[in-house]
C-alpha cells in the first residue's frame, strides 16, 4: 500500500464517531427526552393527543429547525444532528420522534432548498417558533404510488394564484399543523411531470377532517386534510412548477432516513427498559443463558441498524448518491424494531404486556415503521432494481 493510500485510510472514522458537536447535541436532547418527554408519554398516548405544552417545550428546545440557519431562528446542525434528536426522542416516545421528523425534515428541508428567499424569510422564523409543518401527498387513491394524484392547482388567469382542489389521506402532524405542504397536479395530461408543490396556511381555507384512530404513534395526530377551492399565491409554489415529483422523491429519500433512525431509537428504548427489568427477576436462581444469547443477537441488530442509518446520514452529508442506502437503512430498522420491541415484551413476561410498563407500546408504534414513507416492500423494490442495474 503507497503512504497516500495508507494516510487516507487512517484518516477515515467509523461512521459511528461524532464530533464534539453532534455528541454534546445528542446528550443534550437525551436530557430533554427523559425529563420533558417522559412523563407525558403514557397520558399522551392514552389521550391519542399530542400536549400542546410539549409542542411548546420542543420549539423552545430548538428541536423544531436543527438544520435550519440561525438568521431564520434554527441551530444551523448537520442532517446527523437532526437523526441523532429523532433516535434519542424514538427511545422515550416515538410519536414525539415523528412529530419532529416531519416538521424539522420534510417540511423544513423543503423550503431551505426550493423556497424562494421570499418565502423562507416569511416562514422559516415561524417553522422554528411556533407553527408546525404538514407534509401532504398521500391521497385514498393513492398509497405507495404516491404520485397517483387527484389534487389539482388551477391557475388563474393573471397568473398572481392558483385555486387547489382536492382531497388528502394519512397526514401527519395535520391536526396541530398551521403549514401545509401540498402536492397538486396543474396539468394531468402531463403525469407526474404535472405535479407541483405549494405551502398552503391553514388560515387559506384548509378543512381538518376525521383524526384517525391508530394501533400505534397515537399521539401523533393523522387525519384527512381537505382543499376546497382554496386561493394560493403563486409566490407559495416551492420550487418550480411540474417539478414538485422531484422534490417528492428527494425529500422522501432523506426522509427514510429519518424513519430508520425513529426505529432504531424505537428499538433500542424497549431494549433498556427490558433488560434490566428481566436481569432482576433472576428467574431459576442465576440469569439464563439463552436469553443472554438473545439480548446480545438483538444488541447487535440495533447497532447494525444504526450503523445503516448513520452511514446513510454521512453519505447524504458528503453529497453522494444513498437511495440504496437510505432504503436498506428504512427496511432493516423496521424489522429490527418490531422484532425488538416484540422480544421485549417477552422477556419482561407478563409485565411486559401491560400498558403500565411501557412496553408495549413500542410494539405498537413499531408496525408503522413498514408502512409510512415507503413501505418495506418498495423498500425492498428500490434496492433490488439498484443491485439489478449495477450488474447488468
Amino acid at each position: 500500500m503507497s503512504r497516500l493510500l495508507l494516510k487516507r485510510a487512517l484518516a477515515c472514522s467509523p461512521r459511528q464517531i461524532l464530533t464534539e458537536e453532534e455528541e454534546m447535541f445528542r446528550e443534550a436532547v437525551r436530557k430533554f427526552a427523559t425529563e420533558v418527554v417522559q412523563p407525558k408519554v403514557y397520558a399522551m398516548d392514552e389521550a391519542e393527543k399530542m400536549d400542546p405544552a410539549l409542542i411548546k417545550a420542543l420549539f423552545d428546545q430548538g428541536l423544531m429547525a436543527i438544520e435550519t440557519e440561525e438568521k431564520w431562528g434554527g441551530s444551523g446542525a448537520s442532517f446527523t444532528s437532526a437523526l441523532l434528536a429523532i433516535e434519542e426522542l424514538a427511545k422515550v416516545d416515538p410519536a414525539v420522534s415523528v412529530l419532529v421528523d416531519i416538521h424539522a425534515g420534510l417540511i423544513g428541508t423543503s423550503l431551505r432548498k426550493y423556497a424562494t428567499e421570499h418565502v423562507k424569510d416569511k416562514y422559516l422564523p415561524r417553522l422554528a417558533s411556533d407553527t408546525i409543518g404538514s407534509f401532504a401527498i398521500s391521497e385514498p387513491s393513492s398509497g405507495s404510488d404516491a404520485f397517483a394524484l387527484k389534487t389539482t392547482a388551477t391557475k388563474s388567469a393573471d397568473g398572481s394564484y392558483y385555486t387547489v382542489s382536492g382531497s388528502k389521506m394519512w397526514i401527519s402532524n395535520s391536526a396541530e399543523a398551521g403549514l401545509f405542504l401540498v402536492f397538486a397536479t396543474v396539468d394531468a395530461s402531463k403525469g407526474y411531470k404535472g405535479i407541483t408543490c405549494f405551502l398552503v396556511e391553514k388560515e387559506m381555507g384548509v378543512k381538518i377532517g376525521k383524526k384517525e384512530k391508530k394501533l400505534g404513534i397515537r399521539a401523533s395526530s393523522t387525519c384527512g386534510v381537505d382543499f376546497d377551492d382554496v386561493i394560493v399565491p403563486t409566490e407559495n409554489m416551492i420550487g418550480e412548477e411540474g417539478k414538485g415529483y422531484k422534490l417528492a422523491i428527494e425529500m422522501l429519500n432523506e426522509g427514510r432516513v429519518g424513519i430508520g433512525a425513529q426505529m432504531v431509537g424505537l428499538a433500542q428504548g424497549a431494549f433498556d427498559l427490558a433488560v434490566p427489568y428481566t436481569l432482576q427477576r433472576e428467574q431459576f436462581g442465576s440469569p439464563n443463558q439463552s436469553m443472554q444469547m438473545q439480548f446480545a443477537t438483538i444488541a447487535t441488530e440495533i447497532e447494525a441498524a444504526r450503523l445503516l442509518v448513520f452511514n446513510a446520514a454521512r453519505m447524504k452529508e458528503e453529497g453522494k448518491s444513498f437511495v440504496k442506502e437510505a432504503a436498506m437503512a428504512k427496511w432493516y430498522a423496521s424489522v429490527v424494531a418490531e422484532k425488538a420491541s416484540g422480544s421485549a415484551i417477552e422477556w419482561a413476561g407478563g409485565v411486559g404486556f401491560t400498558r403500565e410498563m411501557g412496553i408495549e407500546k413500542f410494539w405498537r408504534d413499531s408496525k408503522i415503521g413498514a408502512i409510512y414513507e415507503g413501505t418495506s416492500n418498495i423498500q425492498l423494490q428500490t434496492i433490488a432494481k439498484l443491485i439489478t442495474k449495477k450488474y447488468t
